[in-house]
């Protein structure tokens, strides 16, 4: 088998095959970095790659095959992690200069999970700093590219991570989503991203346990590959208080998971309307769904209307509060969009953060009605094909509201939320459909969304750059 074919096999028949030793996890992680190290200088997809250390794991869990012993779940399997969620041991610069000496020492619970599955961690993949927009540069990592068009963004924050699915470098990601970071990228790139619902996979990361908004979750190159990686992810973690009591996800697909299905298309978020390829795009896709037994009705709800604007409000006042004094002593070094992020969250009064966060509630309140009628609500994940790398994206941006403007309300909700491709432009630009479930209905999501690719045969479109 050639180094591209294995570069392209998804993790759940990687871990198959080396469970029954057709293939050797030292040759998936040579074609892995061969691939990584040839596409870095094109793509820029990785803050750092540790070759070495990663074929001496790849050894490791061959020499472990070999002898018979007990396989976890991802044994052997290739996976990138973003340069935000830690790894103990190795620099988690989150693409900032001020953090350029910062190194965790002990991992994230999410990355210790994947190790002990026996996931191989090949690198940490690039980010806008702090995470804070919807495009992927940073002061530290430079630009990282689409690599179905070198001249637009693979999405943001979680953009190497995307980008690295799909050129071929691991069929695995670890990304973040505090306004539609796994979800954008995904759309941009023609792969699988799941912001799972707030507690199902913890994130004791984040600064405030109690009003997060943020997710860690799975990326992955292929549908049948999210429900290994978020079994692997899942799961009650102390220091998160909304994981505490969730069970860990048990893969149990559904046989029809279409007929009957009970769908709202929400084609417009007040003013935020897709343009006409993607409009296109994700209506042939809802009409698809139809004519397999879905019952689709075409929804017009105010409650995603001015959305941003309780948005806005939370977020940057979070990056006020977490990064004010990085930004007084780094100055002009730290990325001038996130400096206005800062100052326009010290501008809101704790009144105002207030009554954001009721409106926040409000609103979560009025979309779980919607599941008492609807199994899944379905929207365009972004309203436009991927933008070019200089189109700007800060959460604090008119581009943001509108471009990812059907992405954060699920974020301030908690509910989950998944993209996956449902086709390409006419320019061969890759478009997303994003599902969106009832709290805890992560299968059916992606039941759906296998389904979906399925019928379209997205599995052999590849970059041809």
């Amino acid at each position: 088998m050639v180094d591209d074919e294995l570069c392209f096999i998804s993790a759940t028949r990687l871990a198959g095959m080396i469970a029954r030793r057709e293939v050797s996890p030292v040759e998936i992680m040579n074609a892995a970095l061969a691939r990584a190290e040839r596409l870095q200088p094109v793509l820029n997809v990785f803050a750092a790659l540790w070759a070495d250390e990663a074929l001496d794991l790849a050894r490791a869990a061959e020499a472990a095959a070999m002898r018979g012993d007990p396989l976890g779940p991802l044994h052997g399997v290739p996976i990138t992690i973003k340069d935000n969620v830690a790894i103990g041991g190795k620099p988690m610069r989150n693409g900032s200069l001020s953090s350029l000496d910062f190194v965790p020492a002990q991992d994230a619970t999410v990355t210790a999970r994947v190790k002990a599955a026996g996931a191989i961690v090949i690198g940490a993949t690039t980010l806008p700093e702090f995470a804070h927009k919807v495009l992927t540069d940073s002061p530290v990592y430079g630009v990282t590219r689409n690599p179905y068009d070198l001249q637009r963004t693979p999405g943001g924050s979680s953009g190497g991570a995307s980008a690295a699915l799909a050129a071929g470098v691991a069929p695995l990601a670890i990304g973040t989503d505090g306004g539609g970071s796994i979800r954008c990228p995904a759309a941009c790139t023609g792969v699988a991203g799941l912001k799972a619902t707030l507690g199902r996979i913890p994130f004791e990361q984040f600064p405030d346990s109690f009003v997060n908004y943020a997710a860690v979750g799975p990326m992955t190159r292929v549908v049948e590959d999210l429900p290994l990686l978020l079994s692997v992810m899942s799961g009650p973690q102390i220091d998160d208080p909304y994981s505490y009591a969730v069970e860990p996800f048990m893969p149990a697909p559904k046989k029809e998971p279409v007929r009957g299905l009970r769908i709202a298309w929400i084609e417009n978020f007040g003013n935020v309307r897709p343009e006409a390829e993607v409009d296109a795009l994700t209506k042939r896709t809802i009409e698809r769904l139809a004519s397999e037994g879905a019952h689709v009705e075409a929804v017009s709800t105010p409650i995603f209307h001015n959305v941003f604007d309780t948005y806005v409000v939370i977020a940057t006042t979070a990056h006020a509060a977490r990064l004010e004094s990085v930004a007084a002593r780094w100055g002009e070094k730290i990325t001038a969009s996130l400096r206005q992020s800062i100052a326009r969250g010290l501008s809101y009064s704790a009144a105002e953060w207030q009554r954001a966060s009721d409106r926040r509630s409000v609103l979560f309140r009025a979309v779980q009605r919607l599941f008492e009628r609807y199994d899944v609500i379905a929207t365009p994940t972004m309203n436009a094909p991927p933008v070019g790398l200089d189109a700007g994206g800060s959460i604090e941006s008119q581009m943001y509201a509108e471009w990812a403007g059907y992405l954060y309300p699920f974020n301030l909700t908690g509910n989950p939320a998944l993209s996956v491709p449902c086709g390409f432009t006419a320019g061969g630009l890759p478009v997303g459909l994003q599902l969106v479930g009832a709290y805890h209905d992560e299968q059916r999501l992606i039941d759906v969304a296998q389904a979906i690719e399925n019928a379209g045969g997205w599995r052999e479109r590849r970059p041809a750059f």
